[in-house]
């Protein structure tokens, strides 16, 4: 099957939410329609940090998005890449999409002058970290949530 990554295009938006949707399913995270809308609005904003790729079969349809965005490394005064988001459609699973997502965005580090792409998955997210111990470094490192209060 041939795999195309490339940018987002506004045409992309119900492709885009179905995946998203999905994503948010597998991480049994309850996200709204207004939620979908903001983060297409950052998507389609180029004064916003988040950025994404898509990936698409032979027919054109999506099957897999990335969301990521720079964030800064003051212990090492670089800058890096941070993936927040990458998923692939189950019916494309096991065909190296997320493999290929992932080196999009590599893509776009080494051009950027990043020293590095990094990302989370869950703990029991086997499947995705048998692919990712194949092509990145797991850390030591923990994260922590600090839950803060809404804004009103």
């Amino acid at each position: 099957m041939a795999i195309t990554i490339r940018p987002l295009t506004p045409a992309d938006r119900e492709g885009w939410a179905a995946l998203y949707s999905g994503y948010a399913d597998f991480y049994k995270v309850v996200q709204t329609p207004e939620m979908r809308a903001t983060i297409w609005s950052w998507l389609n904003d180029s004064s916003h940090e988040l950025e994404g790729f898509v990936a698409t079969n032979e027919a054109g349809e999506l099957i897999g998005l990335a969301h990521y965005r720079p964030f800064s490394r003051p212990l090492s005064a670089t800058v890096g890449g941070f993936l927040d988001d990458l998923f692939v459609s189950s019916a494309a699973r096991g065909q190296e999409v997320s493999k290929k997502l992932i080196a999009a965005v590599a893509q776009v580090g080494r051009e950027r002058k990043w020293s590095v792409i990094r990302w989370l998955t869950a703990e029991d997210n086997y499947r995705a970290r048998s692919s990712y111990d194949k092509i990145a470094t797991r850390t030591n490192f923990l994260t922590y949530d600090l839950k803060l209060e809404a804004a009103a």
